[in-house]
């Protein structure tokens, strides 16, 4: 069966589906292997973060799309880029032992957040089986479409490297490098100017 790369709302009943392929796509990922750093446990953790998070925070207080390998989380400026106490409370049954360095980590990238009005993108990925077919491409154009008419600059952060040229590709600049506590890895804080 074809798979599509046009986006769509995604829904909390999708959020076994859509944390399944965001475990897959962030798999290696820095941050995520930081969060869950037990290989063996790793992936099942992640599905149920990424669920959790569609579920408990972004689907009520952000845009969520997918297409049929990829997803993305945005939070509108006026909406609540961190997950609430109750959220964090259940991310952290989700953690164990990990669940501080989440909360120190999170805190510490809320830092770079800037101060002007912005779309933030928090979540962003593709199943391996959807890289490099347009499924995250489609999704990013998406969201820069409703903040261009906004016109409203796009704030992220990416916690892998290799991932930073994808996002100049589509207008992003580094603003900068933030290195989480702890021991923790870098992030590439990015922004995005508005275009008519």
């Amino acid at each position: 069966m074809p798979t599509t790369n046009t986006p769509r709302p995604a829904t909390t009943d999708d959020a076994d589906d859509i944390g399944r392929g965001l475990a897959r796509a962030f798999a290696d990922d820095p941050m995520m292997c930081w969060f869950f750093p037990e290989e063996a446990t790793r992936e099942e953790g992640m599905v149920r973060y990424f669920a959790t998070l569609l579920t408990r925070h972004y689907g009520r207080h952000g845009v969520c799309e997918r297409t049929d390998l990829a997803a993305s989380f945005w939070v509108a400026p006026d909406g609540r880029a961190l997950p609430d106490d109750e959220t964090l409370d259940e991310i952290a049954t989700v953690l164990g032992d990990r669940a501080g360095v989440f909360r120190a980590g999170i805190a510490a990238a809320a830092e770079h957040a800037p101060p002007e009005d912005h779309w933030y993108l928090a979540v962003l990925g593709a199943d391996p089986a959807g890289q490099g077919r347009g499924h995250g491409a489609a999704l990013l154009r998406s969201g820069l479409a409703r903040a261009d008419a906004a016109g409203l600059p796009v704030y992220l952060e990416s916690s892998k490297e290799s991932n930073v040229p994808f996002y100049e590709h589509f207008g992003f600049t580094v603003l900068g490098e933030a290195q989480l506590p702890g021991g923790g890895p870098t992030l590439w804080v990015m922004r995005r100017a508005p275009r008519a």
